[in-house]
């Protein structure tokens, strides 16, 4: 491996801290402002569902913030730059989405007036794991971030904690929906800047294309059905669907946002407009990596180690292209944390209101109601200082920008599998369900555990060609570099089928296994009657008799 000289790139300076500190004074002022607008209305349905009177339009920019976090804002870019322009067909996965999750999912929990969906015995896990991942999207960034522009990674981690805590306990769910539409503006004017900017100096969009085309970048429509594939057609619109509809479906962040708007067209009308800003997010993000790749298409930085991890290539090309121009890597740092504090956000509040709903209500059912906020207010404190602490344990990750949609998958896929048991089979029974669950959570785990400990054979993961042909040699002739193939070692059987599988079908199996095998100890150890059983599995199938009812 030959040896080349990094070009000096420009770390962070006055102008920029203070562009980034913009971000978190205006997040912290939204906080305030709604503590200080809704003093009078001290009621924990107002702070946690914003008292269900919200409208559709700052709900989508909510939806779309929260879940376009900083793994979209560095890890697409990087995905497209090293894999192709192909992650473009997430439109088609996010568009099925978001029509399941509107006319299946959203119906049954927005008419059957429950505040938490998991209402469930294993719901623990469901927090540790949610807290986990929000550890993550803590640290990727922060770390990325730090080692690129020089910011300074435990005082970002400290801030990020610090100001979502701050506006989520002050303000409730309407601070957090505010913010993260604020956020959502950042966010999209932090990828135009770097875009106009890219293409500018890259001699404009068409050359930007061609240079794609030359490179092989807009290898999008690769239909070939092998599942061991990294990215397909099939995988991304097949396995995508799979992994997103886990996180839109059923998950308490986004059913939370929607059962807290003023009607269920509201609450539709939300996630449709969400939908245009899911494609917005994803156009600039994938059109990102294609101006990257043009920039450096005859000297890849990650190649020529200019920088240690892939994670690093957008803030190494924001720092690159505005090096003369101070203030404008504070933008882009912003619009990479706006997509972490919406995230943060929206963890820190969902699970303040899944722990109420399910243990505080049900264990002090005659708590006054200014109790009941403050109560509301100290579990958003908590589970503050719980997700900024599991950033520390994050730090012991690998890849860990790479391995969220894994990790989604691995945990979104069972639990969507238990919800559409419920849903569209009434018929299955609670020892269905749970063997069900138990099923998806073992096969879903085992695909994904296996997949890290035994990654795919290079022929199957390699990134397509990088070139170092202009970058200068310190000591070597060599010029033309791709991604070396991992030593051979001895593998098990399955590490080259089972394990090999593309991460984006962990979903998939979990959620199918799960519904697969609810149905059939179901039927084994009999159908459950509704008129029978419906109240003892309400927190499973979603039965109500509150509007004497069964959504199924």
């Amino acid at each position: 491996m030959p040896n080349f000289v990094a070009p000096e790139v420009k770390k962070f300076v006055a102008w920029d801290y203070v562009v980034f500190a913009i971000l978190f004074l205006v997040s912290a002022s939204i906080g305030v402002f709604f503590a200080v607008k809704e003093r009078k209305k001290k009621t924990s349905k107002e702070f946690l569902v914003g008292g269900k009177q919200m409208t559709c339009g700052p709900i989508a920019f909510s939806l779309t913030s929260s879940f376009m976090s900083a793994v979209t804002v560095l890890g697409t870019p990087s995905e497209v730059y090293r894999y192709g322009a192909s992650f473009v067909l997430f439109f088609l996965s996010y568009t099925l989405v978001i029509i399941f999750t509107a006319e299946i999912y959203l119906p049954v929990f927005y008419r059957s007036g429950i505040t938490s969906t998991y209402e469930v015995t294993f719901k623990y896990i469901i927090f540790l794991l949610q807290i986990l991942y929000t550890g993550i999207v803590v640290y990727a960034p922060s770390l990325a971030l730090n080692q690129v522009t020089g910011f300074d990674l435990w005082g970002s981690v400290a801030a990020t904690g610090i100001v979502c805590t701050f506006y989520c306990t002050l303000g409730g769910l309407k601070a957090v929906v505010w913010t993260d539409a604020f956020q959502m503006i950042v966010m999209v004017a932090g990828f135009v800047t770097v875009l106009i900017r890219g293409t500018s100096l890259n001699g404009g969009s068409a050359k930007v294309w061609e240079d794609a085309h030359e490179g092989s970048r807009l290898n999008i429509f690769d239909f070939d059905v092998d599942p061991l594939r990294r990215h397909t057609f099939w995988t991304i619109v097949i396995g995508g669907t799979f992994t997103w509809l886990g996180l839109y479906g059923v998950n308490q962040s986004t059913i939370q946002r929607c059962i807290s708007c003023k009607s269920e067209k509201h609450a539709k009308l939300a996630l449709y407009l969400n939908l245009l800003g899911l494609w917005i997010v994803l156009v600039c993000a994938v059109f990102c990596g294609l101006v990257m790749y043009s920039h450096y298409k005859s000297c890849d930085p990650w190649t020529a180690a200019f920088i240690s991890a892939p994670d690093q290539l957008m803030p190494y090309f924001v720092m690159d292209i505005f090096s003369s121009m101070p203030g404008v890597p504070g933008l882009f740092v912003a619009c990479a944390f706006s997509g972490t504090l919406s995230t943060v956000a929206a963890s820190i509040n969902a699970l303040a209101t899944v722990t109420f709903e399910d243990l505080v209500k049900k264990g002090f059912p005659n708590l006054p109601e200014k109790m009941s906020t403050w109560i509301s207010k100290g579990l958003c404190i908590l589970y503050g200082v719980l997700c900024t602490s599991m950033a520390a344990a994050a730090s012991l990750l690998g890849g860990v920008v790479q391995a969220s949609l894994s990790i989604h998958g691995m945990c979104g896929g069972p639990m969507l599998g238990l919800f559409t048991l419920g849903i569209v089979f009434p018929c299955a029974n609670w020892k269905g369900a749970l063997g069900g669950l138990l099923s998806g959570i073992s096969l879903a785990f085992w695909a994904g555990t296996g997949s890290f400990i035994y990654p795919a054979p290079p022929t199957k993961s390699i990134p397509l060609q990088l070139s170092t042909f202009n970058c200068t040699l310190a000591n070597s002739t060599e010029a033309l570099v791709t991604a070396a193939p991992t030593e051979a070692s001895e593998r098990p059987l399955l590490a080259d089928t089972w394990y090999s599988l593309s991460y984006l079908y962990f979903s998939a199996i979990g959620c199918v296994g799960c519904a697969i095998t609810g149905l059939l100890i179901s039927f084994i150890t009999g159908w459950c009657s509704k008129h029978t059983d419906a109240h003892t599995h309400t927190h499973i199938y979603i039965y109500t008799y509150r509007n004497k009812h069964t959504f199924a």
